[in-house]
């Protein structure tokens, strides 16, 4: 869809004079109106509130792109207005914007990513962003974008040299997949047309996969690039030379990168039905990609923690009400049919938090294959099936049937699943390469699974016993630590620590994991370390804003305005509203946040706080042990972390 066929004269508007953001938003709006895109004005106002107050659409260098989808949009649309002068809206570089495009889409569809898409793509070139500042009328306004456009995208992809290939090709992919997916695309193409060296970019949007690389192109390049900081389907290359970096290097080291691939010093990437290996990737050390691996299975796991973990601390919450807190003894959460609802929904998300950790970084390493063997590995972790006892029974059954009783590995095991399993399943496959080429169609769907299968359940059932024995040492030796003065808290202190220390990487991951996995031993010392790790997550975001409250003249007007969301992020245990605060200025935040984390994580253990959900802030202090105390010690530590920010960040000048 081309952008000139969304632009009307009357929604263009040259010259224009804003005073604010807000206005901007309102003179786009009725643009919008007055040239009949909208069925609801309003209606689709709201729905552009709603996006920015998300974050800014405000993408730096002196553009801003607001959109939205709503039901009130007629049909996709675009109004634009240039501000000679400029206007505040809220950039992340603090440059005021002086080219806007207001993009309004209907709700079926995703229109509005391809055209904004599109859009950050085409005004990454200066000269053509230079031509619609400096358009005369709106006639020269569209007729500009009618020919960059023709030339960027004569046929919606650029066209081969008339050799009959691309000399390279690319991949480029973000997380999120909308901005620097396109940037790098636009930045490796234009590198390649300077450097008279034909260069086909892919990209892996949001949207899906675009401007998709054919076979035979792949077959007649010189190279692939492949800037990515996300997986991307790398078997189509193999045997062809493959450079694998950062998306961030696609845009800004283009011909760097194009140099590489044509110099002939670039590996040829072979798939062995693995985890794609880049050349970026054999560069780091071990201890990097193991935990790349870990954190992918962390990040899938959390959903079902947070998830279960909030629907069980609902079922105490429930029994807490109906006066069953101090009776219900071992059936506290199921005495009230409500409660023994959100127990049972709440404990089966729980209790998928294992197997989903093992199975997701058996994937980061194996890819596909290692699913199977990772899911499996790790519900035979929580069963604690052993080559004695395959059905895992435990209790009176296991003493009928003359077997030791299981007992789960865990967390633990789950974690030995998911990198035996994965890195199992490279084994299995590299074997597997011997075999006749007949075998290839049924090496994914029957000998990988049955091999994997029976590998992992060999593996689990001789850790079992000795991972059920390390789980049953931990829980005796928390219980223990419990009940020595002096001892749980230096270790809540720590706990606590690690949360503000990255807010989010790995000290902060491991803290929390931890916690979150001792959770399974439904001990008071586990409980206890859950309370001091969750009220470590919540200091720093909350010291920060409280700073920029009392202690104004120590941040810029930038940082004050947006520091009052951290209050919110803060009670919400969202620790990453830090972030921003943490980056520009590390040497004093950190360390004031952790302070104030392990101050709150001490004097949390201290006054006998205890926690049984692993996530929700504020929304389960319903069911914290000793509230009151709880909340004391999330004030201490947060006016703790506010006084170090307040001595270490310098005054500013007025």
């Amino acid at each position: 869809m081309r952008i000139v066929d969304l632009l009307k004269s009357d929604c263009i508007e040259l010259g224009v004079k804003l005073n604010s953001k807000s206005e901007a938003i309102d003179k786009l709006v009725a643009l919008h109106d007055k040239a009949g895109n909208l069925l609801d004005a309003k209606a689709y106002k709201e729905g552009i509130l709603a996006r920015e107050k998300s974050g800014t659409t405000a993408i730096g260098e002196g553009i801003a792109i607001p959109h939205a989808k709503s039901d009130a949009v007629k049909a996709p649309a675009l109004a634009a207005v240039t501000v000679p002068s400029g206007v505040d809206y809220e950039a992340m570089d603090g440059k005021p914007s002086d080219l806007i495009f207001m993009i309004a889409a209907p709700n079926d569809g995703d229109v509005h990513l391809e055209v904004l898409a599109r859009l950050m793509t085409m005004l990454m070139d200066k000269d053509f962003k230079n031509q619609l500042l400096n358009a005369k009328d709106k006639k020269s306004f569209i007729n500009a974008i009618d020919r960059f456009e023709k030339v960027k995208y004569p046929d919606e992809a650029p066209k081969a040299d008339k050799k009959g290939g691309y000399r390279i090709l690319a991949v480029t992919a973000c997380p999120t997949g909308i901005a620097h997916t396109y940037m790098a695309a636009e930045a490796l193409e234009k590198a390649g047309k300077e450097m008279k060296l034909p260069l086909k970019a892919e990209t892996n949007g949001s949207g899906g996969a675009k401007n998709v690389l054919t076979a035979e192109e792949i077959a007649n390049c010189d190279g692939i690039i492949v800037a990515a900081d996300k997986n991307v389907e790398m078997a189509r290359f193999d045997g062809k030379p493959v450079l694998s970096v950062k998306v961030a290097d696609g845009i800004h080291k283009p011909k760097e990168l194009i140099e590489k691939i044509e110099s002939g010093s670039v590996p040829v990437y072979h798939h062995h039905g693995g985890k794609a290996e880049s050349t970026s990737d054999s560069g780091e050390g071990a201890g990097r990609k193991i935990y790349k691996h870990l954190m992918n299975g962390v990040s899938h796991m959390l959903p079902f923690v947070v998830a279960g973990g909030i629907f069980i601390a609902i079922a105490f919450l429930i029994d807490t009400i109906a006066g069953h807190g101090a009776t219900g003894g071992g059936d506290f959460g199921t005495i009230e049919p409500a409660a023994a609802f959100f127990k049972t929904i709440g404990g089966l998300a729980f209790n998928l938090m294992v197997p989903i950790l093992a199975g997701f970084i058996a994937m980061s390493i194996a890819d596909r294959p290692g699913l199977l063997v990772g899911l499996v590995g790790g519900f035979l972790a929580t069963s604690g099936a052993t080559f004695a006892n395959p059905t895992a029974l435990t209790g009176e059954a296991a003493a009928a049937a003359g077997v030791a009783s299981a007992i789960p590995s865990g967390f633990l095991g789950g974690l030995l699943a998911g990198f035996a399993g994965g890195y199992m399943m490279l084994l299995i496959e590299k074997l597997c390469d011997k075999l006749p080429n007949s075998l290839e169609g049924i090496k994914p769907v029957l000998i990988y699974p049955l091999l994997g299968l029976g590998g992992i359940a060999v593996i689990m059932c001789a850790v079992n016993p000795v991972m059920g024995w390390i789980n049953t040492g931990m829980s005796d030796a928390l219980t223990a630590m419990s009940q020595v003065d002096g001892l749980m808290v230096p270790l809540c202190a720590l706990l606590a620590g690690m949360m503000a220390i990255d807010m989010g990487g790995p000290f902060n991951k491991a803290a929390y994991v931890f916690a979150s996995g001792m959770l399974s031993l439904q001990t008071e010392a586990a409980y206890e370390i859950m309370a001091a790790v969750m009220i470590g997550g919540m200091v720093p975001p909350i010291a920060i804003a409280l700073s920029n409250t009392f202690f104004k003249n120590r941040w810029t007007a930038e940082e004050r305005k947006n520091s009052t969301v951290n209050y919110i992020m803060g009670l919400s245990f969202i620790t990453e509203g830090a972030i921003p605060y943490a980056a520009g200025h590390p040497l004093q935040v950190i360390p004031s946040c952790i302070v104030g984390s392990a101050s709150a994580g001490a004097l949390s253990a201290l006054l006998g706080c205890s926690l049984r959900a692993p996530h929700g802030g504020v929304f389960v202090f319903a069911v914290v042990g000793n509230w009151y105390w709880y909340i004391l010690a999330l004030a201490v530590g947060a006016v703790i972390g506010m006084f170090m920010l307040a001595l270490l960040m310098k005054k500013r000048a007025k």
